[in-house]
């Protein structure tokens, strides 16, 4: 692991996240990284392969992560789609930086709802710029829509063609977190042929009101899914953001059982936070 690079991403991810955050905890925060980048091997499971792929859209090459299920190679059943931004924090401790989400562990338990992972790595510094549909008024950004034309237009005919998916948007969802949270939403309500499920944890909506204007003003299917999930410790922002774009949801007519609300009591904006609830959301973003 790069450990400059990732010395890098922490400190983006705390200016970004609270810029009141104390200095004590961002020293906390580094000395558990230290511990972990001495301590770290890889964890990823059997199941998890990976390939570079060319982003003409982004001007760059990708690495992608791939999750196929156990039976995968034993049949020829095709399978539906997650899509999953920050692939290097989703499978392998080796990779992420203060712990991993934990999916192809929790996934490989599974005996049915069984789904392809595609998780799409993020550019480092760049992660940014990448993740946000929107400029920040001081902190730039806003190529959220070309790293989207790169999933849709780039990965996912790749994925459709290289793996057996069930390449319909019935069958095809989007995940993040934080940033990555923020743009699975915008995912879903502006691109409703290709996704139809939406994991919005930690949502970082704070970074431009037009989040919600362009859900004030879309028609949103009646068939699109949101799980959305924050912690009540993670920003004195982060929950009335989250209350205010499921009222938004509610107020314009997408139906109750359309949306889950989840607060978490206690949670913090982290990958523990985010790996313990990925089952309860997956389990409901993939039931019928």
């Amino acid at each position: 692991m790069n450990g400059m690079v990732a010395i890098s991403q922490i400190l983006c991810t705390f200016v970004l996240f609270n810029q009141d955050m104390k200095k004590t905890t961002l020293i906390l925060f580094f000395l558990q990284y230290i511990s972990l980048s001495c301590s770290a091997q890889s964890t990823a499971s059997k199941q998890v392969s990976t390939f570079s792929i060319e982003a003409p859209q982004l001007k760059t090459h990708k690495t992608i992560w791939v999750y196929t299920p156990k039976s995968y190679s034993d049949s020829e059943k095709k399978y539906p789609v997650l899509y999953m931004f920050d692939a290097q924090n989703l499978f392998d401790a080796e990779t992420s930086y203060v712990g991993e989400w934990k999916i192809d562990e929790y996934l490989d338990t599974l005996n049915d709802k069984e789904v392809i992972i595609v998780g799409i790595e993020h550019g480092n510094e760049k992660r940014l710029e990448e993740l946000t549909p929107y400029p920040h008024e001081d902190y730039g950004g806003g190529k959220g829509d070309i790293f989207m034309q790169f999933i849709i237009n780039t990965v996912k005919p790749h994925i459709d063609v290289t793996y057996r998916t069930k390449p319909d948007a019935k069958h095809t969802g989007i995940f993040g977190a934080s940033l990555g949270g923020l743009m699975a939403f915008y995912a879903t309500i502006k691109y409703p042929e290709t996704f139809s499920m939406a994991g919005v944890f930690s949502p970082s909506f704070w970074v431009s009101d037009k989040i919600y204007e362009l859900a004030n003003t879309t028609e949103i299917s009646s068939s699109s899914k949101f799980f959305f999930l924050v912690g009540d410790k993670e920003g004195d922002s982060m929950v009335p953001d989250q209350e205010k774009m499921v009222t938004l949801l509610l107020n314009k007519g997408v139906k109750t059982e359309q949306i889950q609300n989840k607060i978490i009591e206690g949670g913090e904006h982290n990958e523990a936070l985010w790996s313990s609830n990925f089952p309860e959301a997956f389990q409901w973003l993939t039931s019928d």
